[in-house]
């Protein structure tokens, strides 16, 4: 599945409606990134570019004109040149023609002369929409086209009076998704469940982490996915370390394994985390500590619900967090005291969940002001609750240190309640166990 030219035309309409009479935006795709000498790293367009465009190629810049009306506008889009040499090379270039025939552009220019086309594109615009501050290379070009437009004056033109940021409209855009997005965010989704099943059907006792990784890796590659952000496999005490991702450590038997990994289909992310023993049984302890996790993150999710403010799952999992460790003893005192003073950052100090769509940490505000916002249709936010007890923390009884637990789903906000897209990969004790005795 994937979403074809008519989408993107539809998302340009929708934005040049937004813009109004008499304007301009200006929007580019990523650089290509050096990895290291002469060795890049694999392009990924810039996703507001490619939601506007499906164009996946390096070094292009697109620009809608609307007119004096507000009721058309004329699409550009400035591009590679087709180039036989190059592309024996490095592959095959869509060119002026296919970006015309392949991507509905009205214009087609080559990127070279984007210097010199772009200011006659500019003048006697009313407004500039700009994605200010992403690139400061890019930015200081954009301030010398405004420069020579603005000199330009004497020939009896002007240019854009107003800059206005252009991310603002587009990250709305993207933060409701629609029902062919969301069908390929299940798409990622499935595939990353069965990466994690297949993990947790893999691992053994003094495997490496980077070789529980492998296995999610040909998952992925097996169905043309590529990862969505550096997959973090931390074993025992690796998995108190949030943003872990050296991978590179034995996995010890008695111990749990956390994974946070999943893949992009077509652009479009998942965001999975599971956390499992490495021989396949839990301990007592291991045991209780989850159950406190799993519960915390059922009752989130049951939260992202549409009207309740964004922040509902994130209190509604830290109270149950804060009472589980109450029960356990590893925390004393009052429960709302706790809560109110964050006392229980020392286990849990990160927030239960962010939006999720073409980026993993997705686009869009998190408040209206001083209020938090509410959930709407087609909203996609990550639940992921977690409990940290870290390796040297003497406060804990020793039994409870080096134990850390993440369990993480992808959820959309809709009419009927929370849609998980991330339910085929098992969670519950119960269920981990029987899976990994198979």
């Amino acid at each position: 599945m994937k979403l074809t030219q008519a989408d993107f035309q539809e998302r340009r309409d929708r934005l040049a409606e937004q813009m109004g009479p008499n304007s301009i935006a200006i929007i580019a795709t990523s650089p290509e990134v050096m990895r290291n000498r002469d060795a890049d790293y694999k392009f990924r367009a810039d996703s507001s570019f490619f939601y506007l465009t499906g164009f996946a190629e390096p070094e292009a810049v697109a620009v809608i004109e609307t007119d004096e009306t507000g009721e058309d506008y004329i699409y550009s889009l400035f591009c590679r040149e087709r180039n036989r040499e190059m592309e024996i090379w490095n592959g095959y270039r869509a060119g002026i023609d296919g970006a015309i025939d392949d991507y509905d552009a009205d214009e087609a220019y080559a990127i070279d002369l984007l210097d010199e086309e772009i200011i006659e594109k500019l003048l006697n615009k009313d407004k500039l929409f700009y994605r200010i501050g992403q690139r400061a290379e890019f930015d200081a070009r954009v301030a010398k086209w405004i420069a020579k437009a603005t000199g330009e004056t004497r020939r009896g033109t002007s240019a854009p009076a107003q800059i206005v940021q252009l991310d603002r409209m587009i990250d709305e855009m993207r933060l409701h998704k629609s029902a062919k997005e969301i069908e390929l965010m299940q798409i990622a989704s499935d595939i990353s469940a069965e990466a994690h099943t297949r993990a947790m059907q893999t691992v053994q006792p003094n495997m490496m982490e980077y070789a529980l990784e492998a296995e999610l890796n040909y998952i992925f590659g097996k169905n043309g996915c590529v990862p969505s952000y550096n997959s973090i496999v931390g074993g025992g005490e690796n998995g108190c370390i949030l943003h872990y991702v050296e991978n590179n450590q034995p996995l010890k038997d008695g111990d749990l394994v956390l994974i946070d990994a999943a893949c992009e289909y077509e652009l479009y992310a998942s965001d999975i985390t599971r956390t499992f023993p490495v021989n396949g049984k839990f301990s007592p302890e291991q045991k209780a500590l989850y159950q406190v996790v799993l519960d915390a993150q059922i009752a989130a999710i049951d939260a992202v619900r549409i009207g309740n403010s964004y922040k509902e799952p994130h209190h509604v999992a830290v109270k149950i967090l804060v009472q589980g460790l109450l029960d356990l003893g590893i925390m004393q005192g009052d429960l709302e005291e706790i809560i109110e003073t964050e006392k229980y950052r020392q286990f849990y100090m990160h927030g239960t969940g962010h939006w999720l769509g073409m980026d993993v940490h997705d686009v869009g505000t998190y408040k209206h002001g001083e209020d938090w916002r509410v959930y709407e249709e087609g909203m996609v936010v990550t639940v992921e609750p977690g409990l940290y007890i870290a390796p040297d923390d003497e406060t804990v009884d020793v039994k409870w240190r080096g134990i850390g637990i993440r369990i993480e789903d992808d959820v959309v906000a809709t009419a009927n309640g929370p849609l998980v897209l991330t339910k085929n990969v098992v969670k519950s004790i119960e269920d981990i166990e029987a899976l990994m005795a198979k």
